[in-house]
């Protein structure tokens, strides 16, 4: 018998966190994903910087591609032709694809919203481009996702209601039709996984900010009884405060028994506070990109590498964490490296940030059972302040 998609297993006894585990098609009792978790960002079949069994190395086992950049390059067919993405990749492990949507709607200028789906001229080339939400669906299959992602459409923060009702509607017609096209599929076969399993469709929440139109949204995509579901539409550029009251107003009328995925949120304050909102997965590309910037995440605050105060330092990033950089490399080389632009240096604080990503979320799941969010939550903020610049070195 197949073991269930998601088993939830201690509750916290203050908040609505909990932990469980997620086992996704490639995903074996050796392997199987704690949640609450963290999924490094793999956009174009890649973590920038890392190579796949590095990533795996610090103990990630389920990271994130993107079906828009993915199919335009090098395109899904080929993909496909090559075995999967898995293997395209060297990566053994789980992997979730994001439809497309948030990239479309970061191409606001270039496209085109119908009823059919999106229209709009690649990025690369300049070609029309359609993505529908039964193509999205059939690029994923290509592509061998253990987690599909149904099309929808997100908005910027400050659309108003009427706009924002008609653009929710959209998406929930969209999911359906997502669903019918992940069912066809399923039924050819084209969607069996390693050891029998199957990919499994996630629709999203959309809804904009307006509490009705989340709880509306959130009751009608979970009306069509999926493995999981994605709140989306949130970290557009709103204050804080309406993020967690949407995510809210979303979580309250999705299934308790199910994964519930917070897209693109990566502050580390942010993962906390929602996990005790009941949220199991989250991506972002927080510690990648800051990483190439030059932002060390510690839990001790931010270290701003090129600060000159870190030039003669032979000091690791963080005393006591087990990345490669902080145990061979000091502060001051890594400086070194990072001023003359040099590749290492983008490479060895990546290294560092995903492992403090991972070690969070372990110090999370850690703190669920026992109802400890609140002390964690205290000592992150102290180490961050509410925005990471705060306390940075």
């Amino acid at each position: 018998m197949t073991a269930p998609l998601f088993e939830i297993h201690d509750r916290c006894p203050k908040t609505s966190a909990r932990t469980g585990t997620l086992r996704l098609g490639r995903a074996s009792d050796s392997n199987a994903i704690p949640t609450p978790v963290f999924m490094p960002v793999g956009t174009r079949g890649t973590v920038k910087g890392m190579t796949p069994e590095e990533v795996a190395g610090i103990g990630y086992r389920l990271i994130l591609g993107n079906t828009f950049h993915l199919d335009l390059r090098p395109g899904s067919q080929l993909i496909e032709n090559l075995g999967g993405l898995h293997k395209f990749m060297n990566w053994p492990h789980a992997l979730l694809t994001d439809s497309g949507g948030y990239q479309v709607f970061s191409l606001a200028k270039m496209r085109k919203i119908t009823e059919e789906g999106a229209r709009f001229r690649s990025p690369y080339e300049g070609d029309m481009v359609n993505l529908t939400p039964e193509n999205a669906i059939e690029i994923q299959h290509r592509l061998g996702s253990d987690i599909i992602m149904a099309l929808d459409e997100c908005l910027e923060y400050g659309a108003d209601r009427r706009r924002t009702e008609k653009s929710m509607d959209l998406t929930l017609r969209w999911l359906e039709r997502s669903r019918a096209s992940h069912e066809k599929f399923l039924k050819q076969g084209d969607g069996e996984r390693v050891g029998g399993t199957k990919s499994s469709l996630f629709g999203i929440v959309q809804g904009g900010f307006f509490d009705d139109l989340r709880e509306r949204s959130a009751r009608a995509t979970a009306a069509i009884d999926l493995p999981g579901y994605a709140i989306g539409g949130l970290s557009v550029g709103e204050p804080e405060p309406e993020m967690m009251a949407m995510l809210e107003a979303s979580i309250a009328h999705l299934p308790d028994e199910r994964p519930r995925y917070a897209m693109g949120i990566g502050l580390p304050l942010n993962l906390i506070d929602m996990v005790s909102r009941g949220v199991d997965m989250f991506d972002c590309v927080v510690p990648t990109r800051n990483a190439r910037n030059g932002r060390l995440y510690t839990f001790g605050g931010i270290v701003i590498i090129k600060h000159a105060r870190h030039q003669d330092s032979g000091a690791p990033i963080e005393e006591g964490c087990p990345c490669n950089a902080c145990c061979n490399y000091s502060r001051a080389y890594i400086r070194h490296l990072y001023l003359a632009n040099e590749i290492l240096a983008a490479r060895l604080m990546t290294h560092h940030n995903l492992t403090f990503f991972y070690r969070l979320m372990e110090r999370i799941r850690e703190a669920i059972p026992t109802g400890g969010l609140a002390s964690l939550r205290s000592d992150v903020e102290a180490a961050f302040g509410k925005t990471p610049e705060e306390n940075a070195e």
